[in-house]
């Protein structure tokens, strides 16, 4: 299991988390493959994948050794003891769910939690979040998050809901520690018709997107 600072660390330098939601529970573990071998390696299975936790134990045993790999749409202490539980490196959650913090901390574990305003965003980090999960970012735009760094540069936010190609230099630039993204990479297409080459493909558009705004 690597620490905790070394999976802050990498998420911080990879900077894109591929947020995971299938319908068909036996196309996670290839889809991931593809991610990881397009140069995505921080992939987020969600809770709402069928039989998510299994699935979860799938994906690590599969790629563990080449990606981190999370827990998603963590909703409550229950769900982050399983996922948790079942090899979770961090867990996410789309609120500022103070118990889900707290189950990644007392395990060593990275946790994110979702805000939306100012007030959920300095919550989340005094709750013990290691990342500030900006959701849904797709109304908000890179400049609420130039907005929101201004008078908490300490946040390190991960936005995510309507990050596409377009504007995931923008975000970075704006000063997101990472990008959450989820539909824009694996899409609905890729996934009915198991396009894991696509999947490679656009999955390194984004790694080279991220790095060179990370660059700049």
């Amino acid at each position: 299991m690597r620490s905790k600072a070394k999976i802050i660390s990498d998420i911080n330098f990879l900077g894109v988390v591929a947020v995971i939601r299938a319908d068909k529970p036996e196309q996670v573990v290839p889809l991931c493959e593809a991610l990881v071998k397009g140069g995505v390696s921080i992939l987020e299975v969600t809770m709402t994948v069928p039989d998510a936790v299994n699935v979860l134990k799938n994906v690590i045993k599969a790629v563990g050794q080449h990606a981190i790999v999370g827990m998603g749409s963590v909703l409550d202490a229950s769900m982050a003891r399983a996922a948790l539980d079942a090899g979770a490196e961090f867990l996410v959650s789309p609120i500022t769910k103070v118990e889900v913090a707290a189950a990644a901390r007392s395990a060593q574990r990275v946790c994110m939690l979702g805000a939306y305003t100012p007030t959920e965003a300095q919550l989340a980090h005094t709750s013990g979040a290691d990342f500030v999960k900006i959701f849904p970012a797709d109304n908000l735009g890179p400049g609420y998050l130039k907005a929101l760094r201004a008078p908490m540069p300490h946040l390190k936010m991960v936005p995510t809901g309507g990050v596409t190609l377009e504007n995931a230099a923008d975000f970075i630039k704006a000063g997101a520690a990472a990008l959450g993204v989820g539909s824009s990479l694996v899409s609905k297409e890729i996934l009915r018709d198991s396009n894991w080459a696509e999947l490679s493909r656009l999955a390194g558009e984004y790694a080279r997107v991220v790095r060179e705004a990370k660059g700049a």
